[in-house]
């Protein structure tokens, strides 16, 4: 099976949400199968970070769906933002 590499902005509830933490929570949640590939914190505003994350996920039906699903249920994750899924 194909496998895919979607880059997913995460933004944390609050300024105060340690992004390393929130990053190993992700981690732990995401289903069998996938990985973090690569992270990176990008400014927002006023001091506000988004976590952006390099997840490599089967290529399935249903696509994000699962990734989306599993961050969506962490606490500190206020909206996810699925930037692009490419082919690797």
């Amino acid at each position: 099976m194909a496998k895919v590499v979607a880059t997913v902005k995460i933004f944390p509830e609050s300024t105060e949400v340690n992004l390393d933490e929130l990053k190993a929570k992700i981690e732990k949640n995401l289903p069998k199968g996938t990985e973090i590939h690569s992270s990176q914190e990008v400014p927002i505003a006023f001091g506000l970070k988004a976590l952006r994350l390099n997840i490599i996920v089967p290529e399935a039906e249903g696509g994000t769906d699962q990734i989306e699903q599993a961050i969506s249920e962490i606490e500190e994750v206020s909206e996810i933002e699925v930037e692009m899924v490419r082919r690797i």
